[in-house]
């Protein structure tokens, strides 16, 4: 039998702990046996002391099955899932599902809404008109066995331990703790039911992590978790120095993932889809030549073959796959305000906190629950870091249901990009992969 107060005093004195301790203190909270105060002192102390790789990989266990595990051994073929740590104008799932489904990965993808100023992949979906998120287990699976994917919001049973700590963490201040930020995600993946696992660990102003060596070791120590509990795991990290692709919102980056399976997206989010899907193709076995994986890829995109696929699952999801082609079918905000360059000169810098928020408060508080952001709304940019404008010439497009945001954005927009008389270097969009075997930089 344990007590809390020494488990706590333990770590806080920099001690490990152990795999039973830890169990205890996971299953108590969730439970209802050990109460916040207690758990929140704990929290602390693991922020200050940290966590070992052993420590955090038995905290992500216990989290993982502190409710129901997916069992997706019904679904033919290696299920291969992919993560993100959030960032903005990041439409990397809505084209990699497709992608990847095209040829011939079986993609499984349980997904959630946005959180703070980072979209979520769910908000996105459900713009199109009758697609269906909330997907019976015997449906969902189903569905990837016969088309190759599907893509459901995660369950209310699914690791509730994390919910409950993460509400704990926003409120304590220790939100920005590596062990608790890797055993939150590692947590979801495992119980999530997928084989393989690619993480997507962004850095910069639009990121949660601010900087490379931060999310280098989060990736690192993910790969290692994903190790130690049987899962093989592959981890980038990618820039969100400036938003990842050119529309931030939930109708817009529909259009945009669109846009970008008929290969007239942008190079940036382009290159990051074909690199992920790939390293899926390899991980599922389907390809073992990564130039290969690219070329079958590229050749999907081309014969529309990719583009179909995203129609199908909209299809099989109850949504309209029609908007795909026609645009006019989407949600549509009624005004529209282009945001001009000041004059002549280069894109230097871009504030995608700025506009991320932004794009969520033009759409918040129109429904009935504040939390419900309009799906027509966002911001468009025409223009990235390093890119040359003219004075006068637009270089991002404000899309409102009301006109005081609409000019308020306009205004968030403008501050929210930096301009210089001289080029910028453009960032790289990966800068490191993770594998079993170490950190290989790209």
């Amino acid at each position: 039998m344990f007590f809390v107060p020494e488990i706590i005093e333990k770590k806080k004195r920099g001690l490990k702990l152990s795999k039973e301790e830890i169990e205890f203190i996971v299953n108590g909270y969730v439970a209802g046996k050990i109460p916040d105060y207690q758990v929140s002192a704990l929290l602390m102390a693991i922020y200050f002391k940290g966590m070992d790789e052993e420590e955090t990989t038995n905290l992500t266990m216990a989290m993982a099955y502190s409710g129901e595990i997916v069992d997706f051994s019904s679904i033919e073929g290696i299920k291969v899932d992919k993560h993100s740590t959030g960032g903005i104008a990041d439409t990397t799932t809505l084209v990699l599902l497709p992608l990847a489904a095209s040829v011939g990965v079986k993609v499984a993808k349980m997904s959630g809404r946005g959180l703070g100023h980072t979209g979520g992949t769910i908000d996105k979906l459900e713009s199109i008109p009758g697609f269906r998120c909330e997907l019976g287990d015997k449906e969902f699976i189903d569905a990837v066995n016969t088309i190759g994917a599907a893509i459901t919001g995660q369950s209310k049973n699914l690791v509730p331990a994390d919910k409950m700590l993460y509400a704990l963490r926003d409120v304590t201040a220790t939100v920005d703790s590596i062990p608790l930020i890797a055993s939150s995600i590692m947590s979801k993946k495992i119980a999530g039911g997928a084989d393989k696992i690619i993480l997507d660990v962004k850095f910069g102003n639009g990121a949660f992590m601010k900087n490379y060596e931060d999310a280098l070791k989060l990736g690192t120590l993910m790969v290692k978790i994903g190790q130690l509990a049987g899962r093989e795991t592959v981890a980038y990290i990618t820039d969100m120095d400036q938003p990842l692709g050119l529309a931030i919102g939930n109708t817009i980056e529909v259009i945009e993932a669109a846009e970008t399976l008929k290969g007239r997206g942008h190079k940036d989010l382009l290159s990051l889809c074909l690199e992920f899907a790939s390293e899926m193709m390899i991980l599922a076995q389907v390809e073992k030549d990564k130039n290969k994986a690219v070329e079958r890829l590229e050749a999907s995109i081309d014969s529309g073959k990719a583009l179909d696929k995203l129609k199908e699952i909209i299809a099989s999801q109850g949504g309209n796959p029609e908007v795909l082609e026609d645009y006019s079918l989407l949600p549509k905000a009624k005004y529209e305000l282009e945001v001009k360059a000041p004059a002549d000169g280069f894109v230097k810098q871009i504030d995608a906190v700025r506009l991320g928020l932004a794009s969520m408060k033009i759409g918040a508080g129109r429904q009935k629950k504040e939390d419900i952001i309009d799906p027509a709304v966002g911001i468009w940019i025409y223009k990235k870091v390093g890119e040359e404008v003219t004075k006068g010439e637009p270089f991002a497009k404000i899309l409102a249901n009301d006109k005081e945001k609409l000019t308020w954005a306009a205004d968030e927009a403008r501050a929210a990009f930096e301009f210089s008389r001289e080029p910028k270097e453009k960032r790289k969009v990966i800068w490191a992969k993770i594998t079993k075997n170490g950190v290989s930089e790209l």
